[in-house]
């Protein structure tokens, strides 16, 4: 029998939100281990040891640790395949890895709060402004995903089951709806997607609010 599955989180961040999403999917039972990025946690000697990068999430499998949300939802989807994650067919499996390297490449490093204040640190930008940027680069993001999404049939983002791209547009579109006030009226594809994705137990049960170190 596999040991139990431990993840490092926290709450508010999207990157874990995304794991959290997919282990509910699969029904995978995990050990949650809060990492407060607030208190900056995820420096300290003990966790650096787990990722060098310190950086959250950080999934642990008996004695096998891998960061990198991306990296752990491959090797969920390897090594726990029920439920799968990606569908069968080629075309469909590769459009829901393009969507989540659009949102984990293009769209969520460039508004990450550590990045925007390292920014505020080196030029001096107001926080206004630095809001401003951070909702031009998610809107630019979600242009790109409305096109390449509009006209696919089904409930979710490739068809009428969930997969690894309503995994990461969901939490995505979350943040960015509460976070960055994102008008989504101008996205009805994304919304849709997302007011599906919010129904579902699994999403319901993977947001920050119902975590264990929920922000109050």
């Amino acid at each position: 029998m596999d040991a139990k599955l431990v993840v490092y989180s926290f709450s508010g961040s999207s990157c874990s939100w995304r794991v959290r999403f997919a282990l509910n999917l699969k029904g995978l039972a995990y050990e949650y281990r809060a990492v407060d990025l607030r208190k900056q946690e995820q420096l300290s000697p003990e966790f650096e040891r787990l990722n060098p990068l310190k950086t959250v999430p950080v999934l642990m499998d008996a004695d096998f640790v891998l960061s990198d949300s991306f990296a752990i939802l491959m090797y969920l989807e390897d090594k726990y395949p029920k439920n799968a994650l990606l569908p069968v067919d080629t075309r469909r499996k590769y459009l829901n890895l393009q969507v989540a390297n659009i949102v984990t490449s293009s769209i969520q490093p460039l508004h990450m709060l550590d990045v925007l204040k390292l920014i505020e640190k080196r030029f001096g930008l107001e926080e206004k402004l630095l809001w401003t940027q951070a909702q031009h680069t998610i809107e630019k993001g979600f242009v790109a995903l409305e096109k390449l999404l509009k006209d696919i049939p089904g409930k979710y983002a490739t068809g009428d089951e969930v997969h690894m791209a309503d995994i990461f547009l969901a939490p995505q579109i979350s943040i960015a709806v509460t976070r960055f006030k994102v008008d989504m009226s101008k996205f009805p594809t994304l919304s849709r997607i997302h007011e599906e994705c919010k129904a579902l137990p699994a999403f319901q049960a993977s947001i920050p609010e119902m975590q264990p170190d929920a922000v109050s």
